[in-house]
């Protein structure tokens, strides 16, 4: 019955393009006709990372909720996180439409949206009023035609610094010209430098250190890969996360779609991102923090990235086929999966399976 419901609610949706399906989910998380998830709190899904305390370790990746209308609904859905943006400082209005597209064969959505919000004000005012526990990160961008795009990204640390439990550094995006320049090692330095001395002495004004994660991409050089983890660790950054949309399109059904330009998302992604995300943890070792991201589309696929390295895990693109439903299966599901492997804590089974996908290509 469940299953039936979400195959309607899917057709329904389809009728319509991706991004006026997308305004038209908002639209019902704000009315409240999505009803809240029910399932109820496993201790063993419980973890602290980054000195935060989340209820279990999924997560809404940015992306869906880029003007932090809706962040309290996302968690009521059954997320033990949410992360909206990524905003600018500025309003923009992103790159021409259309500009998302679904892969349906694939169960993958390609996306050159290029940073479309609202800018900082409008994002902060949403969140200002919020006084609950629910764990929101806020996620940081630079404007397209900015002039200082590290400036962006300063300015962004100190705009949500009393709202945000968590800040991350999108500099992983394909779609605005040049951004994925700064995942280059003197570029990244300069940036995670300017990035954290404005969290430092914005925690020395209101007496909190708020973690900032770095969020990157899935297209990565073993070079790359290696000069990214050194500048972490190098600058005692909070954490990763891994991984953005790719610009891939190995292995892909529907290649009328797959020639679109963007940057890809979904199940397809999945293989590229765990690999990558072992091989950073591989890279930075145990302690650092990792969200894993990327294809996250059941219980089985979130502890599959657990496996290879992550703490938290992170999905988006798989709930357009999957439905508003799946951040609760996914929870419910995790916990039966605890039952059978029968652990006392989900932090039992990081790693477990790190060198498999370490050892992989991409």
């Amino acid at each position: 019955m469940i299953g039936a419901f979400r195959d309607l609610g899917r057709r329904g949706l389809f009728m319509f393009d991706p991004e006026t399906a997308h305004g038209m989910s908002i639209a019902a998380l704000k009315s409240g006709l999505v009803p809240a998830c029910r399932t109820s709190s496993d201790p063993r899904l419980r973890l602290t990372v980054a000195g935060l305390d989340f209820a279990n370790p999924l997560g809404m990746a940015a992306g869906y909720d880029k003007n932090a209308e809706v962040p309290e609904a996302l968690l009521k859905l059954g997320f033990g996180f949410t992360e909206i943006g990524t905003v600018t400082p500025k309003a923009q209005p992103g790159n021409p439409r259309p500009r998302i597209f679904r892969l349906i064969e694939d169960e993958g959505v390609i996306n050159r949206l290029g940073f479309n919000n609202e800018g900082h004000d409008a994002a902060l005012r949403r969140l200002q009023p919020i006084h609950g526990n629910g764990i929101i990160g806020v996620n940081i961008g630079a404007n397209k035609d900015s002039a200082d795009r590290i400036a962006d990204y300063v300015g962004g640390i100190r705009r949500f610094y009393s709202v945000a439990r968590y800040f991350t550094a999108n500099i992983s995006s394909p779609n605005t010209p040049g951004l994925r320049d700064l995942q280059a090692r003197e570029s990244l330095s300069a940036l995670l430098a300017a990035v954290l001395a404005a969290r430092n002495d914005e925690a020395a004004k209101a007496g909190k250190k708020i973690p900032v994660f770095l969020k990157i991409a899935p297209d990565l050089t073993e070079e790359g890969m290696d000069d990214i983890a050194a500048e972490v660790l190098a600058h005692a950054l909070d954490g990763l996360i891994v991984s953005n949309t790719t610009l891939s399109r190995d292995g892909l059904k529907d290649q009328a779609q797959a020639k679109e330009a963007g940057g890809l998302s979904g199940k397809p992604v999945f293989e590229r991102s765990t690999v990558v995300l072992a091989k950073m943890r591989r890279r930075v070792g145990a302690a650092l923090p990792i969200i894993g991201v990327g294809g996250v589309s059941s219980a089985e696929t979130a502890l599959e990235k657990i496996r290879a390295g992550a703490d938290l895990v992170q999905l988006y693109s798989c709930m357009v086929y999957e439905g508003p439903g799946l951040p609760g299966r996914v929870v419910a599901g995790l916990s039966k999966l605890l039952d059978r492997e029968r652990v006392a804590s989900i932090r039992e089974l990081r790693d477990s399976k790190l060198d498999y996908w370490a050892d992989r290509n991409v």
